[in-house]
């Protein structure tokens, strides 16, 4: 998946056999060898590069898996109105931030034309009886890299939860889900990073059975000409998004959900957005940067969840 990960558990006492760390890492391991086997972009040979690859309409097949995290990926596309869409991996490829690394530069704008008619989630269908994708149009590119990151969370949260692990927090890259207790007796809390500060942390969470996911301009950006431009490609028209949200935090009960939603929520920007979420309601914080410094935004979910977790 292209980051690092982190698992933290407490185990029975005393320890089951099942909940042995030796063999719970094995397992973890495998797990997630599994999904980079189904989803990754990195390898050449997985289910989705191989998908990819292929210049034909016709079905597919692939895992179970794949199938059903597509169509979540596809119903949070159109609850988000193409805000969040899988297939705008050639955008963000010709714009320098994808798996290709080419130099980040502004394209030119026939280029960003030519492709467009290639991106758009309607061009992907979904079965899984028996399990299998088609393309609308042969050089359709799906990218899960915006939901796969968190589906894997979520996995490793099953596996726990099925050799009676109740205590745990689950991190991959940015995505983390946390159930139970920290070793320290209290609900688990997680730090929202700090826009201007990768080392600082401007509010914590409390996260009990639930998922955060994160998505910020700050983590990939370039300067030309004096104007910023951020990694996230708002897939509708091509280009970076232009609006003030620095970052935008979801909390959810699936990990994979709260990844894609955090995507959609930052294409829509801090007044769509925010009313979608409201709508849908979701809860979120956004973070905005404001001619005096950062602001906030929170959904009445957000409200209540931090009701008794002052801002550190």
């Amino acid at each position: 998946m292209g980051t690092t990960f982190t698992v933290k558990f407490l185990a029975g006492q005393p320890v089951t056999p099942e909940q042995d760390r030796p063999k719970v890492e094995a397992e973890i391991n495998r797990l997630l060898e599994k999904i980079n086997g189904q989803m990754s972009t990195y390898l050449p040979d997985s289910e989705l590069s191989r998908f990819n690859q292929c210049r034909h309409t016709n079905w597919f097949p692939v895992s179970l898996e794949l199938a059903e995290v597509i169509e979540k990926a596809l119903s949070i596309s159109e609850a988000s109105h193409g805000a969040f869409d899988i297939t705008v991996g050639p955008l963000v490829n010709l714009w320098g931030f994808g798996p290709e690394k080419r130099p980040w530069q502004i394209p030119d704008a026939d280029a960003i034309a030519r492709l467009l008619p290639r991106v758009g989630y309607r061009n992907v269908s979904t079965r899984t009886n028996p399990p299998g994708l088609r393309k609308g149009v042969p050089e359709i590119y799906c990218d899960l890299s915006a939901m796969a990151k968190g589906y894997g969370v979520d996995r490793i949260a099953q596996y726990l939860k099925s050799i009676r692990v109740r205590d745990y927090l689950v991190q991959i890259g940015g995505e983390v889900r946390a159930k139970g207790k920290s070793p320290d007796g209290r609900i688990w809390k997680v730090g929202i990073q700090d826009p201007r500060d990768a080392g600082r942390i401007c509010r914590s969470v409390p996260l009990h059975n639930q998922s955060l996911s994160t998505s910020g301009d700050y983590v990939q950006s370039f300067a030309e000409h004096g104007k910023r431009y951020s990694h996230t490609i708002d897939p509708r028209t091509g280009w970076p998004v232009v609006h003030n949200l620095a970052s935008v935090s979801v909390i959810h009960s699936s990990s994979a959900m709260a990844d894609a939603w955090a995507t959609a929520l930052n294409v829509l920007g801090p007044a769509e957005g925010f009313r979608l979420a409201t709508e849908q309601g979701l809860v979120v914080l956004m973070i905005l940067r404001l001619p005096d410094g950062l602001g906030e935004k929170m959904t009445p979910g957000f409200e209540e969840l931090i009701a008794d977790s002052p801002s550190l």
